[in-house]
């Protein structure tokens, strides 16, 4: 008797081909994101690139939990534009509202919606993130008010994600940014790359994301900026034996000394030689840089399928550069709640970020194919 060996189904073979190319193409564009984080001279990470809402927290989850969030994997779809690695099945149909009341009449928010495709092994999602400036006067060369200038933001989201591994998945986002300010217009594309490692037995996730890592297509007086491009690393571990998630995020990894001499804040009386600067209050320069790069957040995951969650955050980057000193305030600390009521998931988050205030932020989610 013999027996003949069939080639295995033209479908399955394309399958696995295009699995392999896309996680050949995944990796060498992640890997050329990750070679543009390279050290630069700066020291502050503000007011050195454009589009700099594109940073800022898509959500109110995100907010309460200190502003940076990548070593998640749940069903909220809002982790996806923080981390694209985040994406996955259980977001299948999900939508979300966020928006934030910041500061003064600053109005911000984001939107999305995701989509899972089975016979690809893809989930894909797609968002607008918006920031809306409000009225600002316009004035001519004697300060008089002659009328009002509008000023606002916009990004444009798409990006998929899929398993490599049962415990790794590798995720892309794309995003086309523009900005108008009067008359001005300008233009950026910009990309995302996030690796996610989940191991569900122990509880523990482990992720990497470059974030932001493009150029501008047009700019508002034909000079050329960076965008803010970022390295972040991160890890979460929930506890066994207690509801509660624990996570650290590091931030601006390509780039080691973000602290800001300010001269204000020397010592008095101390004779500086050169370069050398006395440390801020006696601390240690090294130490605080280092905490600097660090976000501390935990979430409390309570009742029946985690239906109540109370969050709390800490950004030791936003404390030390939104301090007054001398004055005590909450500055760098954040907390939220989250709550989920019928088909409906409502967060909400506050970050202290000055003794003039903070933001409030509020985050309605659902899933749409529980109403058909």
């Amino acid at each position: 008797e013999k027996r003949i060996s069939l080639p295995p189904p033209e479908h399955t073979h394309n399958h696995r081909t295009m699995h392999t190319m896309l996680r050949k193409i995944s990796l060498a564009f992640l890997s050329a994101l990750i070679f543009q984080a390279q050290p630069v001279s700066a020291q502050i990470t503000g007011g050195q690139q454009v589009f700099q809402f594109m940073t800022l927290s898509p959500s109110a989850r995100i907010t309460a939990l200190g502003g940076a969030q990548i070593a998640v994997k749940d069903d909220d779809l809002a982790f996806a534009a923080a981390n694209p690695a985040a994406l996955n099945p259980q977001m299948d149909g999900m939508l979300t509202f966020q928006h934030n009341f910041f500061l003064t009449d600053i109005q911000h928010g984001y939107v999305a919606y995701a989509q899972h495709v089975p016979k690809l092994g893809f989930t894909f999602h797609g968002g607008l993130q918006y920031m809306n400036y409000g009225d600002i006067n316009q004035a001519d060369e004697y300060g008089t008010v002659i009328g009002k200038v509008k000023a606002s933001e916009t990004a444009f989201t798409v990006g998929g994600a899929r398993p490599l591994t049962d415990r790794i998945s590798l995720g892309l986002n794309v995003r086309l940014g523009l900005s108008t300010l009067d008359t001005y217009k300008a233009s950026a594309l910009a990309a995302d790359a996030g690796l996610m490692y989940a191991d569900t037995a122990s509880r523990f996730i482990a992720a990497v994301v470059v974030r932001n890592a493009g150029a501008q297509l047009s700019s508002y007086n034909e000079v050329r900026e960076d965008l803010p491009f970022d390295l972040q690393i991160g890890i979460s571990k929930q506890l066994r034996y207690l509801p509660f998630r624990l996570s650290i995020i590091a931030h601006h990894l390509q780039q080691w000394n973000i602290r800001h001499n300010d001269p204000n804040l020397q010592d008095d009386g101390i004779l500086q030689l050169g370069d050398t600067q006395s440390s801020t209050g006696g601390g240690n320069n090294a130490v605080d840089n280092f905490f600097r790069h660090l976000v501390f957040n935990g979430e409390f995951l309570l009742g029946r399928n985690e239906s109540f969650r109370i969050r709390v955050g800490y950004n030791h980057l936003r404390k030390k550069e939104l301090s007054v000193r001398n004055y005590r305030s909450l500055a760098g600390f954040s907390g939220g709640i989250g709550i989920r009521i019928s088909r409906f998931r409502i967060d909400l988050g506050y970050a202290a970020y000055h003794l003039a205030g903070g933001v409030v932020h509020l985050g309605i989610g659902t899933r749409l194919k529980d109403f058909f």
